[in-house]
């Protein structure tokens, strides 16, 4: 027991007295889960809560003109700014000047237009059903044109998912239009308003349905991603501190004094992972907790813990073992403290990118996304994900643990062998 001892306290020793590699990792993650958790709070709100800010100008006297407004203001989905004194050949340049990211522009002739059309729908079902009507009187505009200004900014996709939501509103207009012109012809009067109605409240519902294993309807918000998801890059990041600890150890000749001590080789190995595996386990404790009680101070979403405690602390331990196991195998082949440091990091960096931690995996093309299986910290993050966000169970969690077994095991067995080369063992 006093063996064991002393092997710990020589590697917490260590440890306090590194102060770069503390910082790396208990400093660098708090940092880094206040910026970016801040930084991406607005651009999961706009997805999921903040209404779309749109700048209207309404040129048309007629009253689709007006409803068209009222309806895109109604439905929740936009923060109308209704300008109808600016002119269209001055949008662009007032759109940029006024901060607003998308504009539309509604002509004069849009509701001359559009009844304009629906009588030709008219005229045609009349002849058609063979029937006699009117048709004196009946002034042709052309089918209306609504401009829709977007900021170069936005990304493509985004604009076209707003322009898809006006056009499904426009569609609302035009159908009313064609069943009152219709009844009108029939002389039919108000009765138009009962078919609206039934084809308004006629639509096929979309039930949406969260992918989970339980209850849980869980929003990804910018917490839920970023508190993990740093943690675990700091958690990797100890390969700057264990990692040059083992190379020191290995040069000054401190791995082959140890071997003329009675004790063996694999209780000082397992000190530096026992020692390490709870700098891990702190590490989360310290950001977790900063996520549940924190940032919801500063108006940003409350981490939520998931309730299965267990599979929890087997995720974190897997995370923490391969975490360490990597910066084992660095500091057992690296020749210098400085190529440990350097390609440490680097790959660390590297595996963040191509894992899912700095961009989605989901945005990536396909062969990034079949890149990050092999991505340690993807591993890690898909545990985590799988508990916060899908409720997961051990069933699901099981694709998780055997890749991160395998590579604590190649990581492991890696440095053995060149300990062993090295006669150190």
């Amino acid at each position: 027991m006093f063996k064991i001892f002393s092997s710990l306290r020589k590697e917490f020793l260590l440890l306090i007295n590194d102060k770069v590699g503390l910082a790396l990792m208990f400093v660098m993650p708090v940092l880094l889960v206040f910026i970016i958790t801040i930084i991406q709070d607005s651009a999961y709100k706009m997805v999921n809560e903040n209404q779309i800010p749109l700048l209207v100008v309404n040129h048309d006297a007629g009253p689709a003109g007006k409803r068209l407004v009222s309806l895109l203001d109604s439905s929740g989905l936009f923060k109308v700014d209704s300008q109808n004194d600016i002119k269209q050949n001055s949008l662009k340049s007032e759109l940029l000047s006024r901060g607003k990211l998308l504009a539309l522009y509604i002509p004069e002739t849009f509701t001359a237009g559009l009844e304009s059309n629906a009588g030709d729908v008219s005229n045609i079902l009349m002849d058609d059903l063979g029937l006699e009507h009117d048709t004196t009187g009946q002034q042709k505009v052309s089918m209306p044109r609504l401009s829709f200004y977007n900021d170069p900014v936005l990304q493509e996709n985004y604009s076209y998912s707003v322009m898809g939501i006006i056009q499904s509103y426009m569609s609302v207009i035009e159908n009313s239009l064609m069943i009152d012109n219709m009844y009108a012809t029939l002389d039919l009067g108000s009765k138009s308003e009962i078919l609206k109605k039934k084809i308004i409240s006629n639509r096929v519902h979309i039930d949406q349905i969260v992918a989970s294993n339980n209850n849980s309807t869980a929003i990804p918000n910018s917490t839920q991603h970023n508190v993990p998801a740093w943690t675990i890059f700091a958690m990797f990041f100890m390969v700057v501190s264990l990692g040059s600890n083992i190379v020191k150890e290995r040069v000054s000749g401190s791995f082959l004094r140890l071997k003329t001590m009675p004790t063996t080789f694999m209780l000082v190995m397992f000190s530096k992972m026992a020692v390490y595996v709870v700098v891990a386990i702190f590490q989360v404790t310290l950001t977790f907790s900063m996520g549940i009680w924190i940032l919801p101070k500063l108006g940003l979403p409350q981490l939520t813990v998931p309730h299965n405690f267990v599979a929890l602390a087997a995720v974190v331990f897997m995370s923490s073992m391969a975490a360490v196991s990597y910066a084992l195998m660095i500091g057992a082949f690296a020749k210098t403290e400085q190529q440990a440091n350097g390609f440490g990091a680097i790959s660390i960096i590297i595996f963040g990118a191509i894992g899912g931690i700095l961009v989605p995996t989901f945005v990536m093309p396909a062969f990034m996304q079949f890149a990050s299986n092999f991505s340690p910290l993807h591993w890690c993050l898909e545990g985590f994900y799988v508990l916060f966000l899908k409720g997961g169970s051990w069933q699901e969690l099981r694709y998780v643990f055997a890749f991160l077994g395998v590579f604590i095991l190649i990581c492991q067995i890696g440095t053995y062998f060149k300990l062993r080369l090295e006669r150190i063992i």
